[in-house]
């Protein structure tokens, strides 16, 4: 792999998927490229500055909210459901960088797609950020539970206290868990409608 910041940064990928972001150090990467560690200082300043061009590599693979011409629900629905399959081939990435409050930048492709999405269901523009913000908590949030295994737990938990040493449910199938994510968006799109309906009475 050559050492350029985009190959640098290939391979940091590479290493995340692997073992984690945790896991990777300077040191790894350059051994990885078979490079001198110092080397990689010509093209990339530090770990951080490697992991926002790992995110900027995994962002350019986002590609939803294109179809123009569909209903903003459908658009919505298909945009959550593309990034929680981008989420599902880089979860060790995914599930570190929901954990970071800066992980979302005005220019990030899912987050221009989703505002492009809420103008198109004709929310009002000073509502827009506040809507933006909510729907992208309940979906990383959603998401993060899913890649750590929480959700899937917590999809086995008795209604009530039981005996402790009694076995517990057998995980739920990855269809439960899809139409419970399924269920969610469902949920938010309601919202969305809510809201540009109340916006209607009130104009």
């Amino acid at each position: 792999m050559p050492l350029t910041k985009d190959g640098i940064c290939a391979m940091a990928l590479q290493l995340i998927d692997s073992d984690g972001v945790e896991a990777l150090t300077m040191r790894k990467l350059a051994a990885a490229l078979d490079a001198n560690p110092m080397s990689l200082y010509h093209h990339v300043p530090n770990k951080d500055a490697v992991l926002r061009g790992v995110a900027q590599r995994v962002g350019s693979q986002f590609s939803a909210g294109k179809r123009e011409d569909a209903p903003w629900q459908d658009r919505l629905r298909e945009l959550t459901r593309d990034f929680r399959e981008l989420s599902h081939r880089h979860p060790k990435l995914m599930g570190y960088s929901f954990t970071r409050p800066d992980y979302v930048q005005p220019e990030d492709p899912f987050w221009q797609a989703l505002i492009d999405i809420l103008a198109a269901a004709k929310l009002p523009e000073e509502e827009t950020p506040r809507v933006a913000a909510t729907l992208v908590g309940v979906f990383t949030g959603l998401l993060l539970s899913e890649l750590n295994g929480a959700l899937q737990r917590w999809a086995t938990l008795p209604p009530a206290p039981s005996d402790p040493d009694e076995e517990g449910a057998p995980p739920p199938s990855k269809d439960v868990i899809d139409t419970m994510f399924n269920s969610a968006l469902d949920a938010a799109v309601a919202g969305v409608e809510h809201h540009v309906a109340r916006a209607r009475e009130g104009a």
